[in-house]
């Protein structure tokens, strides 16, 4: 092993120079805002063709103008995830204009905030078609051209809330620990076709949702801020890192796996 301080300088700055995503095609669903707008970004600048989906059409046709108009090659589709039809549209679009898709990242979602009396049929469906079946959707389009080309990665951004939540978040903490357990049935059915699954379960991360709901209820961000074990909450740019890592070659034999993003949060008991 050549140890690294002699390494020339020049090569150094290759490898840092070195795009993770160079040339590959990435789909995130619910792209024009929050963590998924970060994510798009980061893939983006490691060099890949990205396109996004969201029910925000106006916000998703700003960024892609706004990402295109710095020389990156970003598309924006309108999709539902909640709907197949809708996601299968927005997929024969971007492969028309990218190519086969070579990484999905599974973004989109709602909150919950719900009794489980009061709860209908009809609200927990519509719920989680958005927050647990959309992911099993994706895969089922993405899959096919990823068996073919024997390569392929999928993300899938769970939360904390699979393993410690809030009252009345029981749909939302059901629908990620769903996506987990997907998450690890697809990279044991898929990674024969080196396809890899893996899962992101970010904590307290400032988006604008976070931060319009601490504006209303400033007690909260305090409330919020004094279990969080680095004395901070997350940045969408720092889940959005983590997310690129595992579309990239560099995490070639990270399959199955839930990467926790919450800056220790889930070590805490009290």
């Amino acid at each position: 092993m050549v140890p690294l301080r002699r390494l020339s300088s020049r090569l150094v700055k290759q490898r840092r120079l070195k795009m993770k995503l160079k040339g590959q095609h990435i789909f995130v669903t619910g792209g024009a805002a929050g963590i998924g707008a970060a994510i798009v970004l980061d893939a983006a600048q490691e060099g890949a063709k990205v396109s996004f989906c969201d029910i925000k059409v106006e916000g998703g046709k700003s960024y892609e103008a706004e990402l295109n108009s710095k020389g990156f090659q970003a598309m924006f589709h309108e999709a539902d995830v909640g709907q197949f039809e809708s996601m299968e549209k927005a997929h024969k679009a971007i492969v028309a204009k990218f190519g086969d898709v070579n990484g999905a990242v599974n973004n989109a979602g709602v909150n919950s905030n719900a009794d489980p009396v009061l709860m209908t049929d009809a609200e927990w469906n519509r719920f989680m078609n958005v927050d647990l079946k959309s992911v099993w959707h994706t895969a089922k389009l993405v899959l096919p051209a990823m068996r073919k080309a024997k390569k392929g990665s999928i993300v899938n951004i769970a939360s904390i809330h699979a393993r410690m939540s809030y009252p009345k978040y029981f749909p939302y903490a059901a629908a990620k620990a769903g996506v987990i357990g997907l998450t690890h049935n697809l990279a044991l059915d898929e990674g024969i076709h080196n396809i890899r699954t893996n899962a992101v379960s970010p904590g307290y991360t400032l988006t604008d949702i976070l931060e319009k709901w601490f504006a209303q209820l400033p007690e909260k961000r305090a409330e919020s801020l004094a279990v969080q074990v680095m004395g901070r909450m997350a940045q969408p740019s720092e889940i959005a890192k983590v997310v690129s890592f595992l579309l990239s070659d560099d995490a070639s034999f990270v399959n199955g796996a839930d990467w926790i993003v919450d800056g220790g949060l889930h070590a805490r008991f009290a």
